[in-house]
């Protein structure tokens, strides 16, 4: 039967929004059931960091890879397996019986998920080309993408209430049979006709810079950042990324093209993509925490809580792409970056007031929720439209690259910044209880959601122990919050400054690579 094109964009489109809507639960679901799988699984505070770090840092180590995978051997092709290894690698995640089997299993459902994220895009690009189309089709992925991650938390806990924590992972395997099925039917195969090799030291190069970098945050506090291990791991990530700088300059078909950041709206989007990720996305894995712990929510509550950061997502994404289209992505990103920082900070200021509430947090969060739904989908509508259509791979590798990697390093980074906050307050308040070394693994606790005075035998019989670790996580926290606040704020400002040059040119349109501020027809 002949499938119209229409009908086949529409098939399409389902195909990416669920794939997408997989790819946010696994970030965004896990981390409610990391205290089940510390008893069902007996896994160490350390094993609990790496089956929420393995998907992530997975996921940029394939990024860049994909885009060119995808523009040499096919989109479509690239992206149906993507998705059957992520089914395949959900399942056997879903049957784990061990720690350690279920962090690799994360580690190639990363692999896979990231690969499958990266197709998405570049379907979407190629499929849908005309500008009002163009962004109907983004504003419904990027709802979706922010269902998955959104409602991820809330998701994960209503599963493990009805059935076990086995179904978080297994049901991707049933939700991928469905999305192949709708991949196969409804994408149209595309490549680049010039990518006629594959950079394989352009991948190996990245990835392993990648790697390393977010493994030394990751790790440092157990091998010590100013160790012998420590300095190894920079000298390797600092000399990886040269390597993989002289090897993109030098070749004549580069997985990343450096001549991409000559323009001006897309290297202004690409600081959006990275301003995303230094503040919204990775504090998302840290905000369940908080409700849990510092106000003591249960999940299904800490979930319902957390409506008010992600439902603005879900809602706002279709101004954001008004505003781009009135105004362009030079105003509308580092816009959207702005409402975020505010959010953020307000969120501060609402984690300081002397009895903190989810109330006192709300009007942060719902902010923060705007700002992303502001920035989101214009974010990979100007990256894309910012290259012709046969370069949409290696153009949404770079996109999703700064998305993920600096998602990975700032959960990393967040995790650093909670834990050291932790110490530095139970060190002004019980100098005396902890020596160093215990300091930081009560910290480590405390992060991870014991903040009872009897999970820390020591403080057991301090007066008013519970709150002095209530106060010192609010502290780390409250740090967390400055944090995010400020540097996206500092990506809002150097968005608007590079993305200067598109503004003034966003009512001339030129040919070929010429900067463009608005989503445009490709051919």
């Amino acid at each position: 039967m002949t499938v119209s094109p229409s009908r086949r964009n529409t098939i399409a489109l389902a195909a990416a929004c669920l794939a997408s809507l997989m790819f946010g639960l696994e970030i965004s679901s896990v981390p409610t059931i990391l205290p089940t799988l510390e008893t069902v699984l007996h896994a160490t505070f350390q094993q609990l960091q790496w089956i929420m770090n393995a998907y992530t840092i997975a996921v940029t180590t394939v990024l860049m890879a994909t885009g060119t995978l995808a523009d040499r051997y096919g989109r479509k092709l690239v992206f149906v397996v993507s998705i059957v290894v992520f089914g395949l690698a959900s399942l056997v995640c879903g049957l784990a019986q061990d720690a350690l089997v279920l962090i690799v299993s994360r580690f190639l459902q990363g692999m896979s998920g990231g690969a499958m994220l990266i197709c998405q895009v570049a379907v979407l690009s190629h499929q849908f080309q005309e500008g009002p189309e163009r962004a109907r089709a983004f504003a419904a992925w990027g709802i979706i993408f922010g269902i998955g991650l959104g409602f991820g938390p809330i998701i994960g806990a209503a599963i493990v209430a009805v059935s076990g924590w086995q179904w978080v992972f297994l049901v991707h395997a049933v939700i991928a049979i469905a999305t192949t099925a709708l991949a196969a039917t409804g994408v149209q195969e595309s490549r680049d006709p010039d990518a006629t090799h594959l950079d394989v030291a352009g991948i190996a190069t990245l990835s392993t810079s990648v790697f390393c970098v977010a493994f030394y945050i990751t790790q440092g506090p157990d091998f010590g950042f100013t160790s012998p291990t420590g300095f190894a791991i920079v000298a390797t990530a600092v000399l990886s990324f040269v390597a993989f700088v002289l090897a993109e300059t030098r070749s004549a078909r580069p997985m990343f093209d450096f001549s991409v950041l000559r323009i001006p709206a897309f290297s202004g989007a690409l600081l959006g993509s990275a301003g995303m990720n230094f503040s919204f996305w990775p504090f998302m894995i840290y905000l369940p925490i908080f409700f849990r712990s510092a106000l003591g929510y249960d999940n299904i509550a800490a979930g319902l809580a957390l409506l008010a950061y992600t439902l603005p997502t879900l809602v706002v994404p279709p101004f954001g792409e008004r505003i781009l289209l009135r105004f362009g992505g030079g105003i509308a990103i580092p816009a959207g970056l702005f409402v975020i920082g505010l959010g953020f900070l307000l969120m501060w200021t609402g984690s300081g007031v002397a009895h903190v509430s989810w109330l006192t947090l709300a009007p942060g969060c719902l902010l923060a929720g705007v700002g992303l739904g502001l920035t989101n989908t214009p974010v990979t509508n100007v990256t894309t439209a910012s290259v012709p259509s046969t370069r949409a791979g290696m153009a949404s590798g770079i996109d999703m690259s700064a998305r993920m990697i600096s998602l990975a390093i700032n959960i990393a980074l967040m995790g650093f910044i909670l834990i050291a906050g932790i110490s530095s307050r139970l060190s002004s308040t019980l100098p005396a209880a902890l020596d160093a070394g215990r300091l930081q693994d009560v910290a480590q606790k405390i992060a991870g959601g014991a903040v009872r005075a009897s999970d820390i035998p020591e403080l057991s019989l301090t007066p008013a122990a519970e709150a002095v670790l209530q106060d010192a996580l609010i502290h780390g926290f409250r740090l967390v919050m400055l944090y995010g606040g400020l540097s996206v704020w500092m990506l809002a400002l150097a968005s608007f400054l590079i993305s200067g040059q598109s503004r003034a040119r966003q009512h001339r349109p030129q040919s070929g690579n010429a900067p463009c501020c608005v989503p445009r027809s490709s051919s």
